[in-house]
């Protein structure tokens, strides 16, 4: 096991807490770098699964990517749990509703409207794209359309998860609200319920009890955030019990490959659930501990860095690559393997410029604070927020 009981200045919380105390100022939590790095493995399965989807393998080639990627978006599961625990962790004793959510909006909305209008673009000038009309336009900019199945897949598709995001987002104040007057037994509890609740509307789901299927729905997706709150929240009280960063992700890939024996769609969230949410957590442990980690490495912290972005831009690379190679082309081994690798590259490349050139600074122009003229520079103050894993 992991984690063992552990005296209470010991726990993150408890350290932040004396912190706090003996200086007057806030206290940061450790940084949780491996959460970082192991965000860039979830975008690259998403990017596997699409190249599957788009039909750029044949033959032996096409058997192998499927293999290896048509689970691949399991991987926005475990954006969902992490999300979860990542808001967790940094949350702010003291912190506002509006503050948090301005916080929020500065973290995607910029990338989305980018990458939304990118997508517009692209569907007004290019062959064989559906143009959308202006509620669906609306839908999607006010990250509204994952609410109604007919519209979750126009523009960029992969903002549905944004859609979401912005819903556990608006419910997050409450829910970091209600952890800190449960405790543990209680947290743990609401974590047993989280998982009963993804049983169950895989069940439902797959035996068709509603019209549309429950993938897209936010709030059927909120378990799963859920889910990842109380991990952090366990963890922070250093009651955390679950097996080493090893014993994790070997379940967590043991469930990936389960996927293919399930109901596709909402089903596969079950496969995988259990492991991701022990993996989380355990890569948080070591960390903490110092133990060896091979997602807290320098280049997998980079590429996490850039997975949002990656994340948003790599489909729209794909959608545009079928000007050029046309619709399931079913390449060879190598042919498909080259131009796999050019829209990757091109991909990568047009994360960081997004990064680089409006996540970042965009973000720093929505939280600058304006300081009134008539009063004296403030003294700086350490954040009490790590974002450990850019969420």
């Amino acid at each position: 096991m992991t984690t063992a009981t552990t005296p209470a200045l010991r726990t993150p919380a408890a350290r932040a807490g004396a912190a706090t105390a003996g200086s007057g100022a806030p206290a940061a939590l450790p940084s949780l770098p491996s959460l970082t790095g192991l965000r860039w493995m979830a975008a690259l399965l998403v990017f596997g699964l699409h190249v599957h989807n788009f039909g750029w393998f044949g033959g032996t080639g096409g058997r192998l990517v499927s293999w290896a990627f048509g689970a691949g978006a399991t991987g926005v599961s475990f954006f969902f749990v992490l999300s979860g625990f990542v808001l967790t962790w940094s949350a702010r004793p003291r912190d506002r509703a509006l503050a948090f959510w301005r916080r929020r909006v500065a973290r995607i909305y910029p990338v989305h409207l980018a990458t939304l209008v990118v997508a517009l673009v692209m569907a007004c000038t290019l062959t064989h794209q559906a143009r959308p009309t202006a509620k669906q336009t609306l839908g999607n900019a006010l990250l509204l359309h994952s609410w109604w199945r007919p519209w979750w897949q126009t523009l960029n598709p992969v903002s549905w998860s944004l859609a979401c995001e912005a819903f556990f987002y608006a419910a997050f104040p409450l829910l970091i609200l209600l952890l800190r007057r449960l405790g543990a037994r209680g947290s743990a509890a609401l974590g047993g319920l989280s998982v009963a609740a993804v049983l169950l509307l895989a069940w439902a789901d797959a035996h068709h009890w509603w019209t549309y299927s429950v993938y897209s729905f936010p709030a059927a997706r909120l378990p799963e955030f859920v889910l990842g709150a109380v991990t952090a929240r366990l963890v922070l009280l250093g009651r955390w019990r679950g097996p080493g960063l090893e014993a994790s992700l070997a379940l967590a890939v043991i469930g990936y490959f389960m996927v293919p024996q399930v109901t596709p769609g909402y089903s596969a969230t079950v496969c995988t659930l259990a492991g991701f949410a022990l993996l989380i957590p355990a890569a948080a442990v070591a960390d903490l501990h110092g133990l060896p980690s091979l997602w807290r490495r320098r280049r997998m912290v980079r590429l996490g860095e850039l997975s949002f972005a990656f994340y948003m831009v790599h489909l729209l690379v794909l959608r545009a690559a079928t000007e050029f190679l046309g619709k399931k082309p079913h390449f060879g081994a190598l042919a498909g393997l080259a131009v796999t690798a050019a829209a990757f590259t091109v991909s990568l490349a047009l994360s960081w410029v997004l990064y680089e050139g409006v996540e970042r600074p965009a973000r720093r122009l929505l939280l600058r604070r304006r300081r009134p003229s008539a009063q004296p520079d403030p003294a700086p103050v350490r954040s009490e927020a790590p974002a450990p894993a850019r969420d």
